[in-house]
């Protein structure tokens, strides 16, 4: 078997509701764009991904006429070829979705599903809430987040870092939601680098004198690791950071420092391949990994084959407007079927309707989330038309 062609299907939506962060707290609208990549063999074996852009044609030539089942030497080609510019932007997102294809399509090969294949004794991972929430109201972080407690799971991140006595407020929301599942819930904070070290540590402080907080995310740039030692050295909580850089190449001067104490990965970490290495190099220091979120939780193969995984994150905006997986959650983890693969099942019909040939963004497109003013310097109250959650 070898590999004869690719494709990309792009398509437009509005997702179920917006989000927001302290970067963007008045929300980021519903527009959004998606794609799936099918990279495509000779014996009409197709692997499919979430995601893939124009950088697909540049990198395709390295794997064309190749044996899909050599990922990790296909890994590393690519990797190989993007070492002068770097691993970043489109050539970073090409890649993980050519991997993740390829390991889709590695297992289909097999006839096993993917989480079997990575060396997954059970056909589970443990689940998190997240709803990327600063936008909300406190009903609708009340709605969420015990809507996820009834599924079993049995914590929850929360965006925080502009309005002390809302974050105190809101995170108390949470807590009482997930205490329906547990006495003593996991609760998690995310500021997403508005903070300097300094502001990192008063604030995260301060919450601490009223909540046993498990992990504090992106306390401070997602480089500094000097800051975001200094942010784990002087707060009781875990930093957690990695949400937003690549490969080994950018993890290892956190593991390294001992800026880090939970290391996130996920779908962008370069792909399964790149997310494992990174999650081994974890493991050899005896650091937890966190996968991101996902569109349907479809990288939760991953986590079930990883030693060292806390839980997936799970958002569920209402993301996946013409596909779904074979997973659901159920006590507070995300349990996997045996459909060969990933899992991800496209309504073809459903995709025809909202395929578009390019993607254009409305005028009042709110995404992605910019870094918003004072960030790092100083407290920007947010405006009256942000105030949405007082």
């Amino acid at each position: 078997m070898i590999i004869t062609g690719y494709k990309i299907r792009k398509y437009v939506f509005e997702q179920g509701r917006p989000l927001g962060d302290a970067n963007a707290p008045g929300g980021s609208g519903t527009w959004m764009s998606g794609s799936i990549l099918y990279i495509e063999t000779d014996e009409n074996i197709t692997g499919i991904s979430l995601g893939g852009n124009s950088y697909v044609g540049t990198l395709f030539p390295m794997i064309e006429g190749e044996d899909p089942r050599g990922v990790a030497g296909l890994w590393k080609r690519i990797n190989d070829f993007v070492f002068k510019g770097g691993n970043e932007g489109e050539a970073n997102a090409a890649a993980s979705a050519i991997d993740i294809a390829l390991w889709d399509l590695k297992a289909k090969i097999a006839d096993e599903p993917l989480w079997r294949l990575l060396g997954a004794t059970e056909p589970r991972t443990k689940a998190y809430a997240s709803g990327i929430d600063l936008n909300l109201t406190d009903d609708e972080i009340h709605a969420f987040y015990s809507r996820m407690a009834d599924q079993g799971i049995d914590g929850g991140k929360l965006k925080v870092g502009l309005d002390m006595d809302a974050d105190i407020r809101r995170l108390g929301i949470m807590n009482d939601c997930f205490k329906k599942v547990t006495p003593r819930p996991m609760l998690a904070i995310d500021s997403n680098e508005y903070w300097s070290p300094k502001q990192a540590i008063r604030y995260i402080g301060e919450l601490e004198q009223h909540f046993d907080i498990t992990w504090a995310e992106e306390p401070a740039r997602r480089w500094d690791y000097d800051g975001l030692r200094l942010v784990s050295q002087n707060i009781r909580a875990a930093v957690a950071t990695g949400e937003n850089i690549n490969d080994l190449g950018d993890f290892y001067p956190l593991i390294a420092n001992q800026a880090v104490d939970i290391v996130e990965v996920g779908s962008g970490t370069t792909g399964i391949t790149g997310a494992r290495q990174v999650a081994n190099m974890a493991y050899a220091f005896e650091l937890p990994v966190c996968l991101m979120n996902c569109p349907a939780n479809f990288m939760a193969p991953l986590g079930a084959a990883l030693p060292n995984h806390m839980a997936l994150e799970v958002v569920d905006p209402g993301r996946e407007p013409c596909f779904t997986a074979d997973n659901y959650i159920e006590d507070g983890w995300i349990h996997m079927g045996d459909t060969p693969g990933l899992g991800l099942i496209i309504d073809e019909e459903k995709l025809a309707e909202i395929e578009v040939e390019e993607v254009v963004p409305p005028p009042d497109r709110k995404w992605p989330f910019p870094r918003r003013e004072g960030a790092g310097l100083y407290q920007v109250p947010p405006t009256p038309d942000e105030v949405v959650w007082k």
